[in-house]
């Protein structure tokens, strides 16, 4: 029908009813620590929050269906996406990547938020490429009311309570929210992970008259949780897929070596404007507070590692012409009877010893970072916006090893293991430190940083066509300055780096046809410059100032086609998207052995100029079949490659700046790991008019691939030490490069299929509320890895095939298994 101007048109009557569904759809909101912590190496670094305030289907999907899996979008890392409270950017200096554990237990006030998908427009910044999240903490904007919520799961935490109050503004032009939750688990899903949170937030506003108002933030939230191991399978096949190798019981407690401990609060205060057709948000932001990882030190002892390679069957089956069966017997049914640490061992080692040849101690981190922001809004024509800002940080980050525990010994002597004589030295300006326990000792180095930017987008609406174009750009800068002398690196540790800087600039654009009201065409693209992070900028910070070699700003070219769909009862949308990543860099740290013929040292990879390339198709389909039901089909169909072959340095002690040039790494054409590349969904969802509801979904994914080590890829892996390929055992003749191709194929994981069930009830009660919310994914039990990575210490051919030989290889690959069933459920009253 078509409705003239001034033409009348009769609707009938319109019946309204009291709004429910709020509560339905607040509970959707699930995510557990298991879809947003990040270890940052371990590969977990999931962006399913990201996506979690999107209604498009696929990203949904991607959010709450995939993410078990470690599925990325488009095969981006969490760096790649912005996430903002309040203006301000939270993602670290240090990585690029957001910590979400900032802001964990307090989901009832981190619901506000705005989103813009991969480069599209975003009012509060110009945005990264896998997308824009702000969370606001306006307490103006939160409904009024209280909120109590218990939950029980399985997964990383077991139970948590949540309490919120929101005042709204008041007559006197006040308001306030309040929030506090607690999340404990004596062990999570995998075993000895320990779960100890807290939280709390406060916001309070001001409205000082028609166009100002003050708001003040301050939020945080403590967690302490117990780390779990990846394993080989040899280990996995003899303890099970949730075995963690990280604990141990100590006077019948399970005790973790593996701690994670994340206290940071943040305070935030923000000033808004707005009059007319202009409005400008500005926001100052203080953040304190540290993050510490433990593990247990030895010196001239035993590796303590239950799972080292020494104490496993396999060990003793190594060569084919001394097979020791007795004592891989004993071996695996001394680890199938305990397979933990030995924390009395250890204290007994330490009190015959006196000195401690075991101690724990933790990597730590304790940052302080000012930050501000300003942008605004502003409504040039009657179809034109434009959007503008700038920003800046300033990072104080010092970082060091803290002495937690020096396990029944009187101190420890500051000395490094792998090192001889002077160089043996953490810190020549203090040898042979007796460290006690708090000290700081072994590295100890500041970071200091500075960031400031600016952007400016246009936002143009017109009848057959919308488009956008935005720029930026952006100055960091970093410098070490070292606070020890260290032995090996005695004219290059104490004291300043140079000091690095790097100036990007980045534009984007799109455009939107409108071929009708219902059919659709948009095209994102964006030419993008990324600084280098603080952990890629220096080599090894924690011993020395030296800069990664040619280092320079990570390149992108990005774009995307969409076709969209919209009717009533139907919504879809068929994108098609290409990424190529320029100059990037990639570090490691792990033993190896094999190197430069038969040298053997712990290394630190860098490799640099990495080129990759994303290309890939996805589909976000919903079909309202009747008002109560809706089919659902999400899917990504991707290809995520290396696209070249970039250089590979090693730096150790034995490895010095004139032998740490190992040429190329032969990545190209290798699979990108850390996500399958594919992924499909099909899910059927029931709304009754009752407020209560279910969703079933099927979800398939597949082409996920291990994490391959550069090292083994590099001419060093098939030539001696005189730069001679080596000779085959088994043929006689000089190893062929379909040799080496077989020996270093890529794994892939296999497919996994996961199905989901999530669902809800909600009553009112007079004006009350009391609601569940239950999901249950992987129902089938369904056993999949959801990553993993080779190791490199088998460094060369002859090494490796040797291993790979063996019924169970000693230094295969170490894997991450995903969970199999389990549940989150949620019961709340609102009042």
């Amino acid at each position: 029908m078509e409705i003239l101007n001034s033409q009348t048109v009769n609707l009938g009557i319109i019946y309204l009813e009291s709004e429910v569904l709020e509560d339905q759809n607040t509970s959707l909101i699930s995510l557990s620590d298991d879809d947003l912590l990040d270890d940052g190496d371990s590969g977990a670094d999931y962006i399913s929050g990201l996506f979690q305030s999107s209604k498009d289907s696929y990203l949904k999907a991607a959010a709450f269906n995939f993410s078990q899996a470690w599925f990325k979008v488009r095969g981006y890392d969490s760096s790649y996406g912005s996430i903002l409270i309040n203006g301000l950017e939270m993602n670290k200096l240090y990585d690029g990547r957001p910590q979400w554990s900032d802001w964990g237990g307090l989901n009832d006030v981190f619901r506000n938020q705005q989103f813009a998908n991969g480069l599209a427009a975003s009012e509060n910044t110009f945005g990264a490429l896998s997308g824009t999240t702000n969370f606001t903490t306006r307490a103006s904007e939160y409904r009024a009311g209280k909120k109590v919520s218990i939950t029980s799961t399985n997964k990383s935490y077991t139970g948590r309570v949540m309490a919120t109050y929101a005042s709204g503004l008041n007559n006197k032009k006040w308001a306030m929210v309040v929030s506090a939750s607690r999340r404990i688990a004596d062990e999570g899903y995998l075993n000895g992970t320990s779960y100890n949170a807290y939280a709390a937030f406060l916001s309070a506003e001001k409205k000082i008259n028609k166009h100002n108002s003050l708001n003040i933030t301050a939020f945080l939230s403590s967690n302490r949780r117990g780390k779990s191991s990846p394993n080989t399978q040899e280990v996995y096949d003899l303890k099970g897929y949730k075995y963690n190798a990280y604990w141990g019981n100590q006077e019948g407690d399970k005790r973790n070596s593996r701690i994670k401990e994340i206290v940071e609060p943040v305070i935030m205060l923000s000033h808004y404007y707005q009059k007319d057709k202009t409005k400008i948000t500005t926001t100052l932001g203080y953040q304190l507070g540290h993050i510490g990882n433990s593990r247990l030190g030895y010196f001239n002892a035993p590796n303590p590692d239950p799972t080292y390679w020494r104490k496993l069957p396999s060990s003793y089956l190594r060569y084919s012409d001394n097979l020791d069966y007795a004592n891989a017997y004993l071996a695996e049914q001394t680890f199938l009877n305990d397979g933990q640490i030995s924390w009395n061992n250890l204290y007994e080692v330490n009190a015959n010893t006196g000195n401690s040849s075991y101690y724990l101690y933790e990597d730590r981190v304790d940052d302080k970072q000012f930050s501000f922001n300003s942008n605004i809004t502003s409504t040039i024509s009657k179809n034109s916006i434009f959007n503008g800002g700038i920003s800046y940080k300033n990072l104080k980050s010092s970082n060091y090893a803290k002495m937690l525990d020096l396990l029944g010994g009187t101190s420890f002597e500051d000395l490094d293991q792998y090192a001889e004589g002077e160089e043996q030295q953490n810190d020549l300006n203090n040898p042979n430190r007796d460290i006690f326990v708090s000290d700081k000792f072994q590295y100890n180095y500041n970071i200091d940083a500075s960031v400031v930017s600016a952007f400016a987008q246009l936002q143009v609406t017109q009848r057959k066509i919308d488009y956008f174009i935005g720029v930026t750009i952006k100055n960091t800068n970093y410098q070490r300055n070292g606070l020890y002398k260290n032995g090996t690196y005695a004219d290059n540790s104490l004291g300043k780096s140079e000091k690095q800087s790097f100036t990007d600039v980045s534009v984007k654009g799109g455009i939107t046809y409108k071929i009708n009201g219902r059919n659709l065409i948009n095209i994102n693209g964006g030419l993008l410059s990324n600084a280098p992070n603080i952990r890629t900028t220096f080599s090894n910070a924690r011993v020395n100032n030296n800069i990664t070699p040619n280092l320079t700003s990570e390149k992108i070219v990005s774009g995307d086609v969409s076709y969209i769909y919209r009717a009533p009862g139907i919504q879809t949308r068929l994108t098609a998207f290409y990424t190529k990543f320029s100059n990037a860099v990639e570090t490691s740290f792990f033993f190896a052995e094999g190197l430069r013929g038969d040298q053997a040292d712990f290394v630190n990879e860098i490799t640099t100029g990495v080129s990759k390339k994303n290309i890939g198709v996805e589909l976000s389909a919903d079909y309202q079949v009747t008002s109560t039901i809706k089919l659902i089909a999400a899917g990504s169909f991707g290809q995520f490659t290396y696209d070249n072959n970039p250089n590979l340095y090693i730096q150790s002690e034995s490895f010095m700046e004139e032998k740490s040039d190992f040429g190329k790494a032969y990545l190209k054409d290798y699979r990108i790991s850390g996500t399958p590349q594919r992924a499909y969904s099909l899910g059927f969802e029931y709304r009754d008019p009752g407020f209560w509801w279910f969703q079933a979904n099927a979800n398939y994914l597949t082409n996920n691939y291990i994490n391959i080590s550069p090292l083994l890829r590099t001419d060093n892996f098939y030539k001696d030490a005189n730069g001679v390929p080596f000779i085959d055992n088994e043929t006689g003749v000089t190893v062929t490069q379909e040799q080496v191709d077989g020996l270093l194929k890529q794994e892939k994981f296999n497919d996994a299929f996961l199905v989901n069930l999530v669902g809800g009830k909600s009553w009112r009660i007079n004006h009350n509320y009391i609601g569940f919310f239950m999901g249950i994914n992987n129902v089938l039990g369904e056993l999949f890895k959801t990553g993993g990575f080779e190791q490199s210490r088998n460094a060369n051919y002859p090494q490796l095939k040797e291993d790979k030989q063996l019924n169970k290889p000693i230094f295969g690959p170490k894997y991450w298994y995903g969970n199999k069933t389990s549940y989150y459920l949620n019961v709340y009253l609102r009042f």
